[in-house]
């Protein structure tokens, strides 16, 4: 029988302040800062989903919705949304939080997508997932087309690397 986990297992949280260095000069959060953290927290759902070490296998987009100023605290949310054979796709969402106004607001999200890895670096099968709640079934509904995306982009991108080379210039 199949190994089956429901989706809230995986579901990882980080909490971290936006300080000075985190930003640019119009001071809001780099977007590569951002991207680090969400690479960061993704893995570690992925981790708990899967029971191995796993390694990035694409990002999606990282959809930027509210700046991110100084002094604000993220909470980064993750959890699985699809798990293939050895492939999940993780959803994370970054919830950017001003403590002395007390204001909540989505400030990004993205969907990454992690392969597990056995001891020897070799792809290892990881466990389906189950929906339980209402937002649970969304985002594992509507994995379905966005795996089929994903594939499609993929093959896009495997025609246009047989036109990059390793060369400075074009």
């Amino acid at each position: 029988m199949e190994e089956k986990k429901p989706m809230k297992e995986s579901r990882s949280v980080k909490s971290i302040q936006i300080f000075p260095e985190d930003t640019n000069h119009h001071n809001t959060m780099f977007g590569g800062k951002l991207m680090a953290e969400i690479d960061e927290i993704a893995a570690i759902a992925a981790m708990r989903h899967s029971g191995h070490s796993v390694v990035t296998a694409s990002t999606d987009s990282v959809d930027f919705l509210q700046p991110i100023r100084t002094g604000e605290v993220l909470s980064l949310v993750s959890f699985v949304t699809h798990a293939g054979k050895s492939s999940m796709e993780i959803c994370v969402k970054v919830i950017s939080e001003d403590n002395i106004n007390h204001q909540k607001h989505l400030a990004a999200y993205s969907f990454l997508t992690f392969v597990a890895l056995d001891k020897d670096g070799k792809k290892a099968k990881v466990p389906a997932i189950y929906p339980e709640s209402d937002d649970e079934k969304w985002f594992y509904e509507s994995a379905i087309e966005r795996v089929k995306l994903r594939h499609e982009r993929r093959h896009e991108s495997k025609k246009t690397l047989d036109f990059m080379s390793t060369k400075l210039y074009i």
